[in-house]
């Protein structure tokens, strides 16, 4: 007779105690996982991490004191394999990319939570990438388009901070000129219209952040 299979133990890390309650909640009636422990931010993330060890961990990408982008790096750096779910509200692009390409397991936000988030875990735990048809179109959206270079995004930045021209080319150490030219090709990537439109777009998908 085949043993059964240990249940999934999962912690779930958002500075949201009613989203984490209600996470719980959510997940009690799945016999095959189990609720390990929770944190209200990225240090309490790393440290609960640390002694419980989770099969997966639930993170929210924006958190106090720690945030859950930085707090993943740190687990996958004390722990090859840790598989870590992106729970977030942000759909940008950017930061889908950013959060996969330093390793997260997958990416889920949190208006599909009460649809797809057991299924999610035992994806990522079986070893699997779950990525939602919406994210994924999303993430084809942003790789099918030109990227912002380093030049460009800095430029951006500063340009939504409100800067002129001149006042970003004398941050940058660049003629006049030149920032006028890169933030015309910034306006051309990102199909907008004016420099408002774009400070809004690269918000949206995040390119920057607030």
């Amino acid at each position: 007779m085949t043993p059964a299979a240990l249940p999934i133990r999962v912690l779930i890390a958002d500075d949201h105690s009613l989203l984490r309650e209600g996470i719980a909640a959510l997940l009690a009636g799945d016999s095959g996982i189990e609720i390990v422990g929770q944190a209200a931010d990225g240090e309490q993330a790393l440290e609960r991490f640390i002694s419980l060890r989770p099969d997966v961990t639930l993170m929210d990408l924006q958190m106090p004191v720690l945030g859950g982008y930085d707090a993943m790096l740190a687990m996958r750096a004390l722990e090859r394999h840790a598989r870590v779910l992106i729970l977030t509200t942000y759909k940008g692009d950017a930061r889908i990319a950013r959060a996969l390409g330093a390793g997260a397991a997958g990416y889920l936000l949190k208006c599909a939570i009460r649809l797809n988030l057991a299924d999610a875990i035992h994806r990522v735990h079986a070893g699997h990438r779950y990525i939602p048809a919406e994210v994924a179109a999303e993430m084809a959206a942003y790789f099918g388009s030109d990227n912002l270079s380093g030049r460009e995004l800095e430029v951006l930045r500063l340009v939504a901070d409100g800067n002129s021209n001149r006042e970003v080319g004398l941050r940058l150490a660049i003629k006049e000129e030149t920032v006028k030219a890169h933030v015309s090709a910034v306006l051309s990537k990102l199909g907008a219209k004016d420099r408002t439109h774009a400070t809004t777009i690269a918000l949206r998908r995040g390119i920057l952040s607030v």
